[in-house]
């Protein structure tokens, strides 16, 4: 019993020390480390139609997660004053019927929605980070119940500028793509 309760423990130790380096959390920014202030000015609508608000969802959902996942930097709208700036452009946006009901009317829609992303390090005058083809893709249903019609276009463009802002704001503070300085 004492030797099965020793091996128990030996085990235990051993387990926990074999993963100690798996879990630790990201904590430097992929970004230069005199970068602390970062300017997101409004997105640019480039896309043909109108749409209702979809550049400032998407430069709304930018600076929300920025702020919670940039690992202290600040965010402001004005590039005055700033380490960094993100600028965005919307260069394509549609939707378009993928399944019809039973009467020939499209009930749930495909959403498209192509931007673009630039950082700029104000300081040293050169970027950091750019993706010309960020491509987000969802889908939303309408009711087929006249009475309980709720137009899902909104929502849907609510969560395609969430899905944008994550991968974006990912990509930039994790270091993913974020162009290596020259020593």
């Amino acid at each position: 019993m004492k030797i099965l309760r020793i091996f128990s423990i030996a085990m235990v130790l051993f387990m926990v020390s074999g993963f100690t380096e798996c879990y630790k959390p990201v904590t430097n920014s992929g970004l230069p480390k005199n970068i602390k202030t970062v300017a997101v000015p409004a997105f640019q609508f480039e896309a043909k139609g109108l749409r209702y608000r979809v550049e400032s969802r998407f430069t709304e959902a930018v600076t929300r997660e920025i702020i919670k996942r940039g690992n202290g930097l600040k965010v402001q709208g004005s590039r005055t004053g700033a380490d960094a700036v993100l600028e965005g452009t919307i260069r394509d946006f549609n939707f378009t019927g993928v399944l019809l009901d039973s009467e020939g009317r499209a009930r749930v829609y495909e959403v498209t929605i192509v931007t673009a992303v630039t950082i700029r390090d104000l300081k040293e005058n050169k970027i950091l980070y750019d993706n010309q083809n960020f491509i987000f893709r969802d889908s939303f249903e309408f009711t087929s119940d006249p009475r309980s019609f709720f137009n899902e276009e909104d929502p849907a463009v609510e969560r395609m500028a969430r899905a944008f802002a994550e991968a974006a704001v990912s990509a930039f503070v994790n270091g993913i793509g974020v162009k290596e300085e020259k020593k």
